[in-house]
C-alpha cells in the first residue's frame, strides 16, 4: 500500500554566527571565499533576530509545513539544501518512514537553474524507490499573488495613514549571477540533460525563465492592488562571487526615485515566502538605511510567514501533485535522473 507526504523544500540557514562559514562553504559548493566576505555575513548576521544572529527560516518554514500538515491531512517535511535538516536526510527519512509517494514543493516559487533546479537534483539523488512529482515553478499561482496582495494593502494604508503620502512600491526578488541566466554553448552532439538545461520544444537550451517569472509576479500583485499602479521592479542581494550579477540593483533604483522626488517607498520581496537575513538585514537595515540617506522613507509589508492564503495556495499545489500521482504520470526514481530521452547516473 502507498503512502504519501508532502516535502516542502528550501534555502536553509545557519542558527548561529559561528555557523556561517560552514554554510557559505556549502552555498558555494565549497569554494573558496574570501575571508572579508564571510566577516561581512557574518556581521549583517549578527544585527538580526531574537537572539541576535539567529536567521528564523528555519523556524517559520517547519511553521509553514505544520499549517500544509493541518490543512492537507498529509505528513508533510521540510528539508534545506544549504543547511540542517539537509534535503538528502529529510529524503532518507522519508524513505524510512515508508513514504513511497512524494509531492515535492520548493519554495522559490520562480523558477531558475541555480535554485529549483539544484533543490530537484538534491531530492531526487535520495528518491530511489519513491514515486516523485516535482513542481517546477508556481510564479503565476493566484494565491501566491493573493498573498503578496494581502500583505501589500496593509503596508500602503499604513503608510497613507501616517505620512498622507502615496508610497512608491517596488518590487523585488534575489538577483543570480548572469553566467547562470545565460545559455551556456553546447555541442551539437552534446547530450542535454535535465535538469541541468531547460529546454525548448526542438530540444535545444532554453533561457532561464526566473528574471520573466519574477516579474510576471510582480504583475499579477499589482494588479490586486490598484494602489500599486506605476510600480518598479529591482533585484536585490547581489552576491560578491566574481562577474556581473542581474540588475537592475535596489540601490540603482532608490537613486532614481529620488531624482523624481519619490518620498515614500514600500518594498515588496515576491521571491521569499518568510523572514530570514535577505529581509531582516538587506530590506529592514542597509535598504532602510539607504533610502533615508537619500530622503526617503522606506518601508515594507509583512512577510508571508504563516500567512493563511499562502497554506492554501501549498495545499492546491499539493493535491494537484497527488493527483499527477495518482494518474501515474511521475516517475520511481532509482538512482538515476530522469531526462528527456536519456538518464542520468546520480
Amino acid at each position: 500500500m502507498s503512502k504519501r507526504a508532502v516535502l516542502l523544500l528550501a534555502h536553509g540557514t545557519p542558527n548561529t554566527v559561528d555557523e556561517v562559514p560552514e554554510y557559505l562553504r556549502n552555498v558555494v559548493s565549497g569554494r573558496p571565499m574570501p575571508q572579508h566576505v564571510v566577516e561581512e555575513i557574518q556581521h549583517r548576521y549578527a544585527l538580526i533576530g531574537e537572539p541576535k544572529g539567529h536567521s528564523p527560516l528555519t523556524e517559520l518554514t517547519i511553521e509553514q509545513g505544520e499549517l500544509l500538515a493541518t490543512a492537507l491531512g498529509e505528513p508533510v517535511y521540510v528539508g534545506m539544501r544549504n543547511w540542517r535538516p539537509y534535503i538528502a536526510d529529510v529524503v532518507k527519512r522519508m524513505r524510512t518512514d515508508g513514504v513511497t509517494e512524494v509531492a515535492a514543493i520548493c519554495l522559490a516559487p520562480q523558477n531558475s537553474r541555480t535554485s529549483v533546479g539544484l533543490y530537484r537534483r538534491a531530492a531526487l539523488a535520495e528518491a530511489a524507490g519513491m514515486r516523485v512529482d516535482f513542481t517546477e515553478d508556481w510564479a503565476e499561482e493566484p494565491l501566491l499573488a493573493d498573498a503578496f496582495a494581502d500583505r501589500l494593502r496593509v503596508a500602503l494604508d499604513q503608510v497613507k495613514a501616517e505620512t498622507g503620502e502615496r508610497a512608491q512600491v517596488l518590487f523585488t526578488a534575489h538577483s543570480v549571477p548572469c553566467r547562470t541566466i545565460q545559455v551556456p554553448a553546447v555541442s551539437v552532439d552534446q547530450p542535454i540533460l535535465w535538469p541541468t538545461l531547460k529546454q525548448d520544444a526542438e530540444g535545444a537550451p532554453s533561457v532561464d525563465p526566473y528574471p520573466v517569472e519574477a516579474k510576471t509576479t510582480a504583475a499579477l500583485v499589482a494588479a490586486r492592488v490598484p494602489e500599486a499602479a506605476g510600480w518598479c521592479f529591482a533585484f536585490q542581494s547581489q552576491g560578491a562571487s566574481g562577474g556581473p550579477w542581474i540588475g537592475p540593483s535596489v540601490e540603482a533604483t532608490l537613486d532614481a526615485m529620488a531624482v523624481r522626488g519619490v518620498k515614500a517607498v514600500v518594498l515588496q520581496p515576491i521571491g521569499f515566502l518568510c523572514d530570514h537575513v535577505e529581509i531582516l538585514y538587506d530590506i529592514d537595515i542597509a535598504f532602510r538605511e539607504y533610502a533615508a540617506n537619500l530622503g526617503m522613507t522606506l518601508t515594507r509589508p509583512e512577510s508571508l510567514n504563516g500567512s493563511p492564503i499562502l497554506t492554501k495556495a501549498l495545499v492546491k499545489l499539493a493535491r494537484a501533485s497527488f493527483a499527477r500521482l495518482d494518474a501515474g504520470s511521475s516517475t520511481v526514481f532509482s538512482g538515476v535522473y530522469e531526462t528527456k530521452g536519456r538518464a542520468r547516473i546520480s
